[in-house]
């Protein structure tokens, strides 16, 4: 009975000292990238251009990409916190989620409350889209959305 024992504990020691590289695997990887939108007047109206953002001022409009590559199928989520100094203004997809208690709870911008008011734009945290169906299922993909620096 005591060699028995043994035997399992030893065996659950193994266990747990052998690598789970399918475990360990992140199945979804991002990146992002910030780019300040420039907007000019041009003859037939107004001409807009990003740059990679290397400065910003209060008052710039900024696009951030946020651009993922999988090794596995299945739907995933992909949140993003929002920096103190950004105020967020929109997503590129609509479908998207906020947060304005740090992740805690979600829904759309309009029908959250904090402090036992409606949460502003500037009282945002967090913005997470869930990313499903067809568009899951791509190897790779973005997601854009943009703020105000304040």
């Amino acid at each position: 009975m005591v060699i028995e024992r043994r035997l399992a504990q030893l065996a659950g020691t193994i266990a747990l000292a052998l690598p789970l590289p399918a475990l360990a695997a992140p199945a979804v990887a991002l990146d992002s990238a910030v780019f300040v939108e420039h907007v000019q007047a041009a003859p037939n109206g107004m001409l807009r251009s990003l740059e990679p953002a290397r400065r910003v001022a209060s008052g710039d409009r900024v696009v951030t990409i946020v651009s993922w590559t999988r090794s596995g199928p299945g739907s995933f989520t992909v949140t993003n916190p929002l920096p103190r100094g950004l105020e967020y203004e929109q997503s590129a997809e609509g479908d998207e989620e906020v947060s304005a208690d740090g992740g805690r709870t979600w829904g759309k911008l309009g029908t959250l409350r904090i402090s036992g008011r409606l949460a502003t734009a500037e009282d945002l945290t967090h913005v997470r889209w869930h990313v499903t169906g067809p568009r899951a299922a791509s190897p790779s993909g973005r997601i854009a959305y943009s703020g105000i620096v304040r």
